[in-house]
């Protein structure tokens, strides 16, 4: 009955058009789709991505006081303002929901993203003051702090156990009623700038949910989609990866496209079209609008740097933005990768090779490269630290695009997990927390050696968070950032060695039973990166055994010559492009600022001179061109689009159709191609905004405690192992 299904339900309702494409199909589920879907369910389960009846009760319980006491506090601040009897009575107010909550795909413990919107009369200063002292009174409020000063200004608190991320906007009216929309751009008249920021996660949610053709498949399918991404490491808007509104979008395109589809063919769809997707083309789920209303947007047409952002995903609510500026070459070579991985464990699971529990596994990312640096960020207390931690991370992703741009570096990828560090190890009072980027080598051709320097790349990095840190006043007696260049061997120095003992007694398993015994496959930068999986969960451990470093000094070399980015147009549309290198296999001289480590030097190593170094360096390359699409290579781009027109080679109805589909977004953007290629100032490409960093003119803290470490971090990678 179901296989007919397409039939049947074709007369009784009129197909809709989704997106700003046609779907690429309507086709209805066949029964073996329903179960595949059920199968997925139940491969999540165990992840804990369901919340039961009683806990969702207790979070809409939770709200509904919320929501009471706002409505009560507004009503008391109209009373205080001298608002009439029968105003005060209407004046209303409301809690809306937004993020994971209000998408309806949060996990059990999860927080509450929640906004308070207030008519005209009541000030932002009020919410900070009056509201916050109201909340500070109630017995199961908990853990109340408000961050007046951020970027989008929050009050958090644990409510009955919830914890709840709680803004503040007021509109340009004289009552909220219960039953207002919010995805009206009238609303935004007249607001000021931290409003429309409060704003924008409730209209872009709100947005998302309009859009898409079935609100079920696409949250089952949502749900999966985030669970992958969180095991396999690229679940993080913070160091480059994609974050959860941007994970929705994807979901939400692929829904449009394949309207009628149900979770477990959603999820198939969504690796087939993203694995196929020519970035930078931006992902629209809808014709951008203009409301005239002079707020700035994404449009490459008018602000140069939005056409150097790298994986473009652009917000359906006005004022549309890029919500994936922070990904970086690196980050989209890896989530490309990981794409690819994706479709093709799915492709066996519908083909009934292997179940659902297999997308999840986690990947070892402590065996997929030969070189890392850890960056281990300390403070005396518990308190600085966790301030400490939190600046140190949001500030990750400037150290992986400084080590993009060194000249001998393909590939810089930093995992989402910290690691605590070892008390025993470091000083009585410290309190450390360690972050892992894993880094491929360029293959430096007809050098039998090769000395790098990654002092600058480093140094500069340490330098932004601590002038960031003094400028905010948060820099305290104790606080240090140290990084360290180790080769894998060297990890269970960091890390427990049951830990990556345990992951390479499965990962052999792994390779005998999946890809046909291969352990290798080739990543998007032309070398061999390890793709083994296994079924350990990424996530932290108790204090690793060492951590502390022992007391050799590495040997100093003189600095390697950075180079500059090369930049190319891809499909018509501009943005910043780098060609890839091979990854070496090296020796390293393992260093650290500010402390030393034991080296673990092969005997063949070549002791280059610093001259020797300085010559390489200045012939190795004038420009680094590195780019995260396949092969690098503009070529292949232009011939996979000759190919997909011909009609000749493999899926070439879903490439046609995608290609159109990127065509289109293209075209939305109307004049994009006919606009020259710009000259791009290198100091500048693969940056933040100017917003997002401290002036480099500020002065470095040079108080005596506040140490800012200016020690050299250099290595030597001989060809030969």
């Amino acid at each position: 009955m179901k296989e007919n299904s397409n039939s049947m339900h074709g007369g009784q309702q009129p197909q809709k058009h989704y997106g700003i494409t046609s779907s690429i199909s309507m086709a209805f589920p066949r029964e073996v789709d329903h179960q595949y879907t059920q199968k997925l369910s139940e491969a999540m389960k165990p992840f804990g991505v369901f919340e039961d009846e009683d806990e969702l009760n207790h979070r809409l319980a939770v709200l509904g006081k919320l929501n009471t006491f706002v409505k009560e506090w507004i009503a008391e601040i109209s009373e205080t303002k001298n608002l009439p009897p029968s105003a005060i009575t209407n004046v209303g107010g409301k809690i809306f929901t937004f993020g994971s909550y209000r998408l309806g795909v949060h996990t059990k413990g999860a927080d509450i993203d929640a906004l308070c919107v207030s008519p005209r009369h009541v000030e932002r200063t009020d919410f900070f003051d009056s509201f916050f002292a109201k909340l500070k009174l109630h017995e199961e409020i908990k853990d109340l702090r408000a961050v007046e000063d951020a970027f989008v200004p929050v009050i958090k608190f644990k409510f009955d156990g919830i914890e709840i991320d709680l803004l503040f906007a007021r509109l340009a009216l004289q009552s909220i009623p219960d039953n207002l929309d919010l995805r009206g751009d009238s609303h935004l008249r007249n607001l000021d700038i931290r409003c429309i920021r409060s704003l924008n996660g409730c209209r872009v949610t709100d947005e998302i949910l309009y859009l898409v053709p079935n609100k079920e498949n696409f949250r089952l399918t949502l749900r999966a989609i985030k669970l992958w991404a969180k095991r396999r490491g690229i679940y993080s808007n913070m160091l480059g990866f994609l974050g959860g509104v941007s994970w929705a979008m994807l979901v939400a395109r692929t829904c449009q496209l394949y309207p009628n589809a149900v979770a477990a063919t959603l999820v198939h769809k969504f690796f087939l079209v993203f694995s196929k997707w020519e970035w930078p083309n931006p992902v629209l789920l809808k014709q951008p609008e203009d409301s005239n209303l002079n707020l700035p947007v994404w449009d490459p047409r008018v602000n140069p740097s939005d056409r150097y952002h790298l994986m473009p995903i652009i917000t359906p609510a006005y004022p549309q933005q890029n919500s994936t500026y922070n990904v970086s070459t690196s980050t989209r070579t890896i989530m490309s990768e990981e794409f690819k991985y994706g479709l093709s464990v799915t492709d066996d699971i519908l083909q009934g090779k292997t179940d659902w529990s297999k997308l999840f596994q986690p990947p070892n990312f402590f065996l997929k490269y030969k070189h890392y640096i850890v960056l281990t960020a300390s403070a005396s207390t518990e308190e600085n630290q966790l301030e400490w931690i939190g600046l140190v991370e949001s500030k990750i992703r400037v150290l992986v695009g400084n080590l993009e741009r060194n000249e001998y570096i393909t590939l810089a990828h930093v995992s989402p997990t910290s690691f605590p560090g070892n008390k025993e190890s470091c000083s009585e009072n410290e309190f450390v927390s360690m972050w892992f980027i894993g880094i491929i080598f360029k293959k430096v051709e007809n050098a039998e050696s090769v000395n790098i320097d990654l002092t600058y790349d480093i140094q500069s990095f340490t330098d932004t968070v601590y002038r960031q840190a003094n400028n905010i006043n948060m820099l305290k007696d104790g606080m240090k950032i140290e990084a360290t260049h180790v080769k894998k061997k060297q990890l269970h120095q960091y890390l427990p060695v049951e830990l990556v003992q345990r992951k390479k007694r499965s990962i052999v398993e792994l390779n005998r039973n999946s890809n046909g015994g291969s352990s290798k496959r080739s990543s998007l930068d032309g070398s061999q990166l390890d793709s083994s999986r296994d079924s350990d969960s990424g996530t932290p451990f108790s204090s690793p055994s060492s951590v502390c470093k022992p007391s050799r000094p590495a040997n100093r070399e003189e600095p390697g010559t950075l180079v500059e980015l090369s930049n190319k147009a891809q499909k018509g549309v501009l943005y910043g492009q780098y060609a890839t290198v091979s990854s070496p296999a090296g020796s390293t001289i393992p260093t650290v600022v500010g402390r030393s480590v034991v080296p673990c030097l092969d005997s063949s190593r070549d002791t280059t001179s610093p001259t020797e170094q300085n010559q390489n360096g200045a012939t190795a390359a004038a420009k680094r061109p590195h780019s995260p699409t396949q092969d690098g290579s503009p070529k292949r781009i232009r011939d996979t689009a000759d190919l997909v027109r011909r009609g000749s080679g493999p899926w070439m109805d879903m490439s046609r159709a995608i290609l159109h589909i990127q065509t289109k977004s293209c075209q939305i953007l109307g004049g994009v191609k006919a606009m020259p290629i710009p000259t791009i100032d290198t100091s500048r490409t693969q940056r933040l905004p100017s917003m997002e960093l401290p002036d480099v003119t500020s002065p470095l803290p040079s108080s005596n405690h506040q140490r800012v470490v200016k020690n050299s971090i250099r290595l030597a990678l001989n060809r030969h192992r």
